[in-house]
């Protein structure tokens, strides 16, 4: 067993190769999952057979996916999975984070996190795909039909790494951090949070206190966070389709953050599975992973900014849902969140 938690110093690249052709439509994440592997380890021990290693960080990176033209950007988390069709347009670079802003792809990108980056060909199913320090995904690039098939060779030519090696030495997993509040505080983070002006202001403001997002919201009460039932996303995501209300809903890990802008179609649970099948929009969120939901109303300049949110069991954040300001029907959306079931006393 690797320092890392995997087996992955157990197994050579020629063995997982072999076992992956043994299983080849089982999803990536869930063949790493069942060999005690990260997902990474996977797609390196491809190199030199589909995979090619290259630079990581989005400055590098990012200016020549623009040029892919139509593709698919997925992020995802253990509990959601967002897909968007578009193209990767107006790549703004910074010291703390990145942005994508684009009419259909919008990112959020912390790129200490984009450790490992591999382009894929695997039979002429083209992809880029982005790894943490620990080996777990962080984002991933699909060409589709319409896609530029010489931009992507000028993208591996001008990033391929001279070190081509099928192994990765892979961090530990960083752990979830469990809620954070200090009660003591609790009247201060009211106060505060009540004077607000924008929504980024709110985790500094948790910071400051010492607590983290979930924290928080466990001791501010209502009417700034209020608790909800876990069927409250299924049940918003359903009326928001069925009314043709736009949505902004926020999909991340450590390392990027998607957001889909506008409306949902097609909503349709399958087994623990909630998801959204529209033409150039598909999330897939487990609904049995939703622990706790909160309403939480943040003020800012253009009033108050409500939202939907979901975690999981250990605290994690699993998505967000907010108004789309810029769609129009917040009044709309809004009246939607107060009619959502409240977290019954005792539940």
């Amino acid at each position: 067993m690797a320092a890392d938690g995997s087996t992955s110093d157990l197994m050579s690249p020629a063995h997982i190769r072999a076992l992956r052709a043994e299983a080849p439509k089982l999803r990536a994440r869930d063949f790493a999952a069942q060999h005690g592997l990260r997902e990474a380890d996977l797609v390196a021990a491809q190199v030199g057979a589909g995979a090619t290693r290259i630079a990581p960080h989005p400055d590098a990176l990012m200016p020549l996916v623009t040029a892919l033209g139509d593709v698919m950007a997925l992020t995802r988390n253990e509990s959601c999975v967002i897909e968007r069709r578009g193209t990767y347009e107006a790549y703004h670079s910074g010291g703390h984070a990145q942005m994508v802003l684009g009419s259909e792809i919008d990112l959020r990108i912390f790129a200490r996190h984009w450790v490992h980056a591999f382009a894929l060909d695997e039979g002429g199913k083209r992809s880029v795909q982005i790894f943490d320090a620990a080996g777990d995904a962080i984002h991933k690039i699909h060409l589709k039909p319409e896609s530029d098939v010489a931009a992507f060779d000028r993208l591996v030519a001008e990033l391929r790494l001279p070190e081509q090696s099928q192994t990765l030495d892979l961090a530990p997993r960083a752990p979830t951090e469990a809620p954070k509040a200090d009660p003591a505080k609790a009247e201060i983070l009211r106060a505060e949070w009540a004077q607000m002006t924008d929504t980024h202001q709110f985790l500094r403001l948790v910071s400051k206190l010492k607590m983290n997002r979930l924290g928080a919201y466990r001791i501010a009460g209502d009417p700034l966070a209020t608790a909800m039932a876990t069927d409250a996303v299924r049940l918003l995501l359903e009326q928001a389709a069925a009314q043709a209300i736009p949505v902004m809903i926020f999909v991340g890990n450590m390392g990027c953050i998607e957001i889909h802008g506008g409306r949902i179609e097609t909503v349709t649970p399958m087994g623990p599975w909630i998801n959204v099948l529209d033409p150039r929009f598909n999330l897939h969120l487990r609904g049995d992973h939703i622990a706790e939901v909160w309403l939480v109303d943040k003020p800012t300049k253009n009033g108050p900014a409500l939202s939907l949110e979901a975690f999981d069991a250990e605290g994690g954040l699993i998505l967000q849902i907010f108004g789309s300001r810029k769609d129009g029907g917040i009044a709309e959306f809004n009246a939607m969140l107060a009619g959502l079931p409240r977290l019954e006393a005792g539940a």
